[in-house]
Formats: C-alpha cells, sequence, structure tokens
C-alpha cells in the first residue's frame, strides 16, 4: 500500500511538475496551515452550564443521532479521535456556555478562567491552541430578539459584561499557551419581519462595542472578529450586525471581520469578497460551513465553493493571513465523523489552490491568451490531485479515503453506541 502511494505521488508530483508546481512545497505550506475545530458539533450547541437551556435565538439542530457528548470528558474524547484522523497540526474553538462550572449555576456575565482550566491543561498536554467565542444565545435575555442592541438597559448592560469576561477570558488562554486565540463574535439580533428603526438598533450596537472594546489587548495572545450576517431564523427581515455595518466597524477599529460561508446570500460569492478585503485588513477569519438553500450549517465538502474560496485566497498571496475555523452542527449522523468529514475537505480545498499553476495561468491572462488560461483551468481538474492528497496523508500518520471511516465505526460501536 505505501509503495503504491509513493508511485502515485511520484506520477502527481512529475505530472504537477511540468506546469511548474511544485507539490513537495504544496504539502509543507498545507503543514503549517491550522484548522480550529468546533467544540459544538460534538454535543449540538448544548453546552455544559448546569442550568441547561433549549437552543434559542436562530440557532437550530437537526436529527438525533445517538452519541452525543453529554459532558465535557466525553467531549474531549470525542474531539481527540477527530484530530487523530485529520491530518496537520490543528487547533479546538470553544463557546463560553463549555465552561467546567460544575454544579453552581454562573451567570454568563461572571464566567472566569478557571471555568476553562481544565481545556487549557487538556491543550497543553496534546499541544493544540484554542480558539473562544462569546455565547449570546439560548439564554432567557435573548429570546426577545435582542442582546447588544436591546433597547431594554439592563439586558444590554448584561451582554456587554458577558462579553467583556470573555475577552478576558480569551487573552489568558492565550497567555497560558502562549498562543493567539481568536475571540469571535456573533449575535442573534433582529427582526421576523418590518423593521422601522434599523438605525436605532444599530446606533445601540455601535455604542455596545465601543464599550466592549473599550480596552485593548495584546495581539500576541487576543485577536478580535466580529462576525455578521445576512438573515437567520427568525431573522429573515432585518439583521442588527450586518456586513456591511461589521464591514465599516472593523475597518476603523483595526479588527478582523469574519466570514461564515452560510451567512450570504445563496447566490453570493464569498471567494469574490477576499481580495477587497485583504485591501484594507491585515487579517480575515472564517467560518466554514455549507449553506444550503439557507444557512443551514451543513457540513462542508470539497465542492466548487469551498475551492474557489482558497484558490482566491491562495491567488492573493494571503493564506498566512485568514484564519480558519469550522461552523456547522449535523445530528442527523455520526458527530465525530462530521468533524474529519468538513476539516478534510476544508484541507482538500486549500491543497487543490496550492496545486494551482497560478504563473502559467497569469502568463496566459497578461497576454491576453483567454482560450490558452480557460483550457488550462479546465485541465487541472482532471489532474492526479488524489495522488498528492493520499500521500500527505501517509506522511501525516493519518487514515486514507475512506480508511478512516473503519475508526469511526469501530468508536460508535465500543463508545458512542452505549451513550444512552
Amino acid at each position: 500500500m505505501r509503495k503504491n502511494i509513493k508511485d502515485q505521488y511520484r506520477f502527481a508530483r512529475d505530472s504537477y511538475g511540468k506546469l511548474g508546481v511544485d507539490t513537495d512545497s504544496a504539502i509543507n505550506r498545507l503543514k503549517d496551515k491550522s484548522i480550529s475545530l468546533h467544540c459544538w458539533q460534538g454535543d449540538d450547541v448544548a453546552g455544559f452550564e448546569p442550568k441547561r437551556r433549549g437552543l434559542s435565538g436562530g440557532i437550530q439542530v437537526t436529527g438525533n443521532y445517538p452519541g452525543r457528548a453529554r459532558n465535557i470528558s466525553e467531549l474531549k474524547q470525542d474531539l481527540e479521535l477527530a484530530l487523530c484522523l485529520i491530518p496537520g497540526k490543528n487547533r479546538v474553538s470553544l463557546h463560553a456556555i463549555y465552561g467546567d462550572f460544575g454544579e453552581e449555576p454562573v451567570e454568563r456575565n461572571e464566567i472566569k478562567i478557571d471555568h476553562f482550566q481544565t481545556w487549557i491543561e487538556w491543550a497543553r498536554q496534546k499541544n493544540l491552541a484554542i480558539d473562544f467565542n462569546s455565547t449570546l444565545f439560548s439564554h432567557p435575555w435573548s429570546e426577545n430578539g435582542f442582546t447588544l442592541s436591546s433597547k431594554n438597559n439592563e439586558i444590554r448592560r448584561f451582554w456587554v459584561e458577558h462579553i467583556v469576561c470573555c475577552r478576558k477570558i480569551a487573552e489568558e488562554i492565550g497567555k497560558k499557551l502562549n498562543q493567539p486565540v481568536i475571540h469571535n463574535l456573533w449575535i442573534p439580533d433582529g427582526m421576523k419581519d418590518v423593521c422601522i428603526d434599523r438605525i436605532g438598533y444599530r446606533r445601540l450596537l455601535l455604542n455596545s462595542l465601543n464599550e466592549i472594546f473599550k480596552k485593548n489587548y495584546n495581539k500576541k495572545f487576543l485577536k478580535d472578529a466580529l462576525e455578521p450576517k445576512l438573515f437567520g431564523i427568525g431573522t429573515e427581515t432585518y439583521v442588527v450586525g450586518s456586513f456591511e455595518f461589521y464591514l465599516g466597524y472593523a475597518l476603523k477599529n483595526n479588527l478582523m471581520l469574519c466570514l461564515d460561508l452560510g451567512h450570504f446570500h445563496p447566490t453570493e460569492s464569498v471567494a469574490d469578497k477576499i481580495s477587497s478585503l485583504l485591501l484594507f485588513m491585515k487579517e480575515i477569519y472564517l467560518h466554514i460551513s455549507r449553506g444550503v438553500r439557507w444557512d443551514s450549517d451543513h457540513i462542508p465538502i470539497f465542492d466548487d465553493t469551498l475551492k474557489d474560496l482558497f484558490l482566491e485566497i491562495v491567488r492573493s498571496d494571503a493564506l498566512n493571513r485568514v484564519h480558519i475555523g469550522l461552523d456547522y452542527f449535523d445530528a442527523t449522523l455520526n458527530r465525530v465523523g462530521a468533524w474529519v468529514v468538513g476539516a478534510r475537505a476544508v484541507q482538500k480545498a486549500i491543497l487543490y489552490a496550492l496545486l494551482e499553476p497560478k504563473r502559467k495561468l497569469l502568463e496566459y491572462e497578461v497576454k491576453k491568451d483567454y482560450l490558452s488560461r480557460l483550457c488550462l483551468y479546465e485541465n487541472l481538474k482532471t489532474m492526479p490531485f488524489n495522488g498528492v492528497w493520499d500521500y500527505y496523508c501517509l506522511i501525516s500518520d493519518v487514515p486514507l479515503e475512506p480508511d478512516w471511516l473503519i475508526e469511526i465505526h469501530k468508536y460508535e460501536k465500543t463508545v458512542l453506541s452505549k451513550r444512552i
């Protein structure tokens, strides 16, 4: 088997080499690019607050496949298996509701670094970095549809305090692990139908953000991102934190913008936004999901949308300026397998982009030889890409496609099926 993979790789390396592409270099660049696995896929966004609440605030998970993680220990166990089946050195992303809270209720504006100490110790043992997210959904004070833009001063103050706590926790995690932590902020605020005072709610959100980001942290340990949305469940007509709003705020305040692939119109190209944003922003954060007809948070697959996204990033020489996190939740199938499929799809898309003969394509473009450019672009689709991907999995000591499924099925039989 190993000999066959190496033979296939040599053939692929020679084939790409004729186009001026160095496959060894592409693999080395892919090795250095980490993906942040989102913890909330493992337990259907339930979290570990002592008093667990049903999902609200535009969050919906469909399915009831057996094996959902019920506590931190089980979630870590599931993540460990997923990480073993995904090439490269990756990260884990936590939401604020995933702290080690014990049995004592802790309000979200009172959470501390102590509640995440077990995660820090685990990450240190596994040589992992952590990212962090404030949680502004599934709470009594988010059920009226507004948090940071609420016209109720007490509600707005509560959520400001929550995010202040989260940014402080994220920075302390960064210090303890000596790695920058990306703190991402998404809010569910909006209306289902006609909204008259759009600017009023956005003015309140602006004031809240100004208060939240009043304190500056060392970017060596904390990087802040804002995540916009076009529409959501219960906010089909109006979302306060829109792309335009957060773009303006992020540019003015030197923050990252987080682009979630499912947060835009189905016919809108997120890939096309990359080159424009990179001219004005130092870094961008991506949340990779797959929208199907609406923001349905499907598992990413190696499709044209994903390939186009990373082709644009690599063509812009910006792979080191773009951070990648997964963000989807599917309870209709094995949740650990969902992490593996999604992460490996993203890695395939990055590798596919790194193997593009950009110099040759540009040469045709400069000469206005558009026919040759189009022919080469089409021919790339049948290049021996799989020979490079399989070789990368081999040298990363992870199973090939679809061999990793054997491990998932074994784990489901011995572990997940016993979770009642």
